[in-house]
């Protein structure tokens, strides 16, 4: 079991601020697929990769990283400072 955190626009869209999901996914990318392929509200969150940016265990890592032994997935967009 992963627990899944969504943040921002990515809450907004997908409707839940986080969950704990069972899964089979190698890769933070094969997770993506997974979830987008559950429902629309899920796909329409995860459609645009290029504004989506991943933390696993709160470390910034790449769509490629592995799940193996991560126990948080948070998914957010890129920061901006100002």
């Amino acid at each position: 079991m992963i627990n899944v955190i969504y943040f921002a626009w990515v809450r907004e869209r997908i409707g839940l601020p986080r969950e704990r999901i069972e899964t089979n996914a190698a890769t933070v990318l094969d997770l993506i697929d997974e979830l987008s392929a559950r429902e629309a509200r899920y796909a329409a969150a995860f459609a645009d990769r290029a504004s989506l940016r991943v933390a696993l265990d709160q470390k910034l890592s790449s769509f490629d990283a592995p799940l193996i032994d991560v126990q948080e997935v948070a998914f957010f967009p890129p920061m901006t400072g100002g």
